[in-house]
């Protein structure tokens, strides 16, 4: 049938060049003939094309043939009209509904990350229901919230999508909106406009040829905005499952079904994505990978791939395990594996390079037959001195000194909060606060201030350290802008360390906000701040009671050897810091044991 419709065609052109062959000029022929191209393109998915689109495409062909060939028109129709033909209209990628071969590619392109793998499986799993009880080839998406990928820079965002349509079985396409802020680049500009073009989604689908592939939409934190654009608005039509259906494009203004695509975004940061977009978005947070989890991916990947693409094989090159374990404490101390790599492949560049000039080549690899041992004590030779040391500053807490803990972009970190005196005399009392802290961090320090205050005054109230101590509260890294209000009970911690002239315990660190009554809120970040304590040997971990869940959840070789404590009032930290509990008599906690003895002495004897 489509021979006799191109042969049909054939006839139709054929009658028309003879018709105008005498009246028109050649250009005028050449936009005819690819009129015809476009009829005969068409003629195979006529019935896949819905009616609106196909009613566009008959209305422009019709026009296009009828322009003078000096119209400013003709150019720009026939680029519409070839962009509208040439999307895959009825076209659809067979979904691959099989749960052991997706569970097999997961795990082997990525290691760990249980929960990430189980949400896709679960997908497929209810993809597979829903396929096989309506007997269908590609369903919408709409069941399901777009996935939102959230993680430090190197953990595999990006890789775990290209992953996930591999295992579905679907065309995978990627860009990035970082820094984007014209609105065009999502919906395309007018026809009306000198240049115009459709927006990316077109591009995809036009590249892909399918109208259900997986899209990655990259760096959606870092979304631009101008005053006269907001991309966000137009990421919205574009993700929500209640308006894709209807997706309209700008340049080919027609009706696109979007509601087949999966959507998959990635992120660092939530904090920085529009509200309206995340409410839309079921959000998998990639919290990063521990010293083990980065021994068995550069183990099981790193090195094999590594090795592969700088040419030289495997025997040839043994890496220890402790110059992998050193390369990671000492190098590559951040969440992800990117840096790790890089590492990796800067030892095999200049190994590549001894063996070039030992007259190795790809002609003659019988002269590499060297081998190259890299252990912990030529590592140096290779990626150059440690550049980072240990997180624990102190090997015994000073006075007015507590570790607490804390979360950027980049993973999990210890955070000390140091205090101290700068003056004293009666009616002196006050706070100055330094390390570059954002507004909800000086809220924080005064809260604490106030509840630390509280606590003496309640405990001692001749005590008047407060009263007539100016005191100085310092964040280190000044350099390194920080903000949050999970270092409350921490502040809270080191003013009373100082008020009493007792240091914290050792290997304890804490987190949590506190209040001004002195209840203790959640926070967040809990898996990043467990392996940044673990990093720096910490023993002892104080978390909110409302973070008991999420400890409850981790790995268990990642809580493995941790003395967590859970708690939800100030009493139980100063308890656990201390050793003190603040349930006990009144203590003056700035006195001798001699002078304490002395009055209990005394007053037995009045």
């Amino acid at each position: 049938m489509q021979e006799t419709a191109q042969t049909a065609d054939e006839s139709l052109f054929s009658a028309r060049f003879k018709l105008y062959n005498s009246t028109t000029d050649s250009l005028s022929i050449i936009f005819l003939f690819s009129a015809e191209n476009i009829r005969v393109r068409i003629e195979p998915i006529k019935e896949k094309i819905p009616k609106h689109v196909l009613k566009v495409i008959e209305e422009e062909l019709a026009k296009l043939v009828m322009l003078e060939s000096s119209s400013s028109c003709v150019e720009s129709t026939y680029d519409y009209l070839d962009w509208l033909t040439m999307l895959p209209w009825g076209n659809f990628s067979d979904e691959n509904f099989d749960i052991q071969k997706p569970e097999k590619i997961l795990d082997n392109d990525h290691y760990g990350l249980s929960h990430v793998k189980e949400r896709i499986l679960e997908f497929i799993a209810v993809r597979r229901l829903k396929g096989t009880s309506k007997g269908l080839v590609s369903l919408p998406f709409c069941f399901t919230l777009v996935i939102c990928l959230s993680g430090p820079p190197g953990v595999g965002k990006t890789s775990i999508g290209r992953s996930i349509a591999r295992a579905l079985g679907l065309k995978f396409f990627r860009f990035s909106v970082g820094g984007l802020s014209d609105v065009d680049e999502i919906k395309g500009l007018r026809r009306s406009y000198d240049g115009a073009l459709p927006g990316k989604m077109v591009k995809c689908l036009r590249s892909v040829g399918t109208l259900n592939p997986l899209v990655l939409i990259d760096e959606i934190d870092k979304l631009g905005k101008s005053s006269s654009d907001d991309p966000g608005s137009a990421l919205l039509e574009l993700l929500d499952p209640e308006q894709n259906a209807d997706f309209r494009d700008l340049y080919l203004d027609v009706t696109i079904d979007l509601s087949k695509v999966l959507f998959v975004c990635t992120a660092n940061v939530l904090d920085k994505i529009p509200t309206p977009l995340l409410d839309r978005m079921e959000v998998i947070n990639i919290s990063g990978y521990i010293t083990d989890d980065k021994m068995h991916i550069a183990r099981d990947h790193l090195l094999k791939t590594t090795c592969m693409e700088c040419g030289i094989k495997p025997e040839q090159v043994v890496v220890r395990d402790a110059a992998l374990r050193s390369l990671i404490e000492n190098y590559c101390r951040e969440p992800g594996v990117r840096n790790l790599q890089k590492h990796i492949e800067k030892i095999y560049r200049k190994i590549a390079l001894k063996l070039v000039r030992e007259g190795a080549s790809a002609e003659t690899p019988e002269v590499s037959v060297k081998n190259f041992m890299i252990d912990e004590s030529n590592l140096a030779d290779y990626v150059g001195k440690p550049v980072l040391y240990a997180d624990k500053i102190y090997e015994q807490t000073p006075v007015g000194v507590v570790m607490g803990l804390s979360t950027k972009s980049t993973g999990g970190s210890t955070l000390y909060i140091e205090t101290t005196s700068v003056e004293e005399g009666e009616g002196k009392g006050g706070l100055h606060i330094t390390g570059q802290l954002g507004d909800v961090m000086k809220e924080s320090a005064e809260i604490a201030h106030t509840v630390a205050r509280r606590i003496m005054l309640e405990k001692e109230p001749k005590n008047l350290f407060f009263a007539n101590s100016k005191l100085h509260l310092h964040i280190p890294e000044g350099a390194t802008p920080k903000d949050g209000p999970s270092a409350g009970c921490t502040m809270i911690t080191s003013f009373l360390s100082l008020a009493m002239k007792k240091p914290v315990r050792k290997d304890l660190a804490m987190t949590g906000e506190v209040t001004l009554t002195g209840r203790i809120l959640p926070i967040g970040g809990v898996k990043e701040k467990t392996i940044a304590a673990r990093r720096s040997q910490v023993k002892m971990m104080i978390f909110p009671e409302g973070n008991r869940r999420d400890f409850d959840e981790l790995a268990c070789n990642l809580k493995e050897g941790l003395d967590v404590h859970f708690v939800d009032e100030y009493e139980q930290i100063f308890e656990l810091a201390f050793g003190y509990n603040m349930g006990s008599p009144p203590l003056n906690f700035r006195r001798s044991l001699t002078s304490f003895m002395w009055d209990l002495l005394s007053g037995c004897f009045q």
